[in-house]
């Protein structure tokens, strides 16, 4: 495995991240949108550990946990009960990584608020870059580096997950959690395989529509519309991997494990509208919710 220093970010006179120009004008309007994106949904779950995540939940509801309805404490265990659900997404994810030492450096491509940078920094002591288009993601996930001590470990930059500055074979692994619906995947996976070491691994966890439905559904649309993203077929992912040196080791169908969590989020305080479209997607079959884990070759 290898080890690539951490040269210090760019940074304007006030500290915060150096902006670059983005590469088109869509890479604008992303920016914009989770420059401007606050939901509850995300802040308040943080809010309940330090670790603020833009994906979504996995494994089965802890009913106990939530206790009865009437509680007047219920809502703060329902949101509780959701966060915990999204930590076990990542840490599924992170498990999928392989064998990853203190000397080596992870890349986060769409790190978010950084979240999953802490968990991976946490479970392997390595250093984790992240990339994101939003400035305030980056400032947002680097003051959390800096409360926890981690800074010198942990950072996010404002940078094109196309085109990112990590040098050649310099990464042991690298991810896309929820995020490569975003980007042209063979331009995604092109610059994965550059920057991972040959034998590294790449693991995406993402949705997808489903080829054998025909075509995306209208809940997919809606889901497209409401993020202003471009949701891929789950065959253009295992194309886009085999033209770029990315051969699948894993293939796991998540579906029945991330239904609990949207059935869950859809009787909180903090639904967005779009509960409904996920919900009836996976039911009927025309949306799927996938881990693939894949090595460089």
């Amino acid at each position: 495995m290898t080890h690539t220093e951490l040269a210090p970010a760019a940074t304007d006179v006030s500290g915060s991240v150096r902006i670059p120009r983005p590469a088109s004008p869509y890479q604008g309007d992303i920016a914009r949108y989770w420059d401007g994106e606050a939901r509850p949904v995300n802040l308040r779950l943080g809010d309940v550990d330090g670790l603020y995540h833009h994906h979504y939940g996995i494994g089965d509801v802890d009913h106990a946990a939530l206790g009865d309805a009437e509680d007047s404490e219920s809502e703060k265990k329902l949101i509780a009960e959701l966060h915990r659900l999204e930590s076990a997404q990542a840490e599924y994810l992170l498990g999928h990584l392989g064998d990853i030492g203190g000397d080596d450096t992870l890349v986060d491509a769409g790190c978010g608020r950084g979240g999953s940078m802490v968990m991976a920094h946490q479970r392997f002591g390595c250093k984790v870059e992240g990339v994101t288009l939003s400035a305030k993601q980056a400032d947002f996930a680097n003051g959390r580096a800096r409360e926890l001590g981690i800074q010198d470990h942990v950072r996010a930059r404002v940078c094109n997950m196309l085109s990112t500055p990590f040098g050649t074979g310099s990464a042991a692994a690298s991810w896309n959690n929820e995020s490569s619906m975003y980007v042209d995947l063979h331009d995604l996976f092109a610059e994965h395989s550059r920057v991972l070491e040959v034998g590294g691994r790449y693991v995406t966890i993402t949705g997808c529509w489903n080829p054998r439905y025909g075509q995306p559904s209208k809940w997919v649309s809606q889901i497209n519309a409401h993020f202003e993203c471009n949701i891929h077929s789950r065959r253009e992912y295992l194309r886009a991997m085999a033209d770029n040196r990315l051969v699948p080791q894993a293939v796991v169908d998540l579906t029945p494990d991330t239904l609990p969590y949207w059935e869950l989020r859809a009787t909180s305080s903090l639904v967005t509208g779009i509960e409904d479209a996920f919900i009836n997607s996976y039911k009927d079959g025309s949306f799927q919710y996938l881990l693939i884990a894949a090595d460089r070759v």
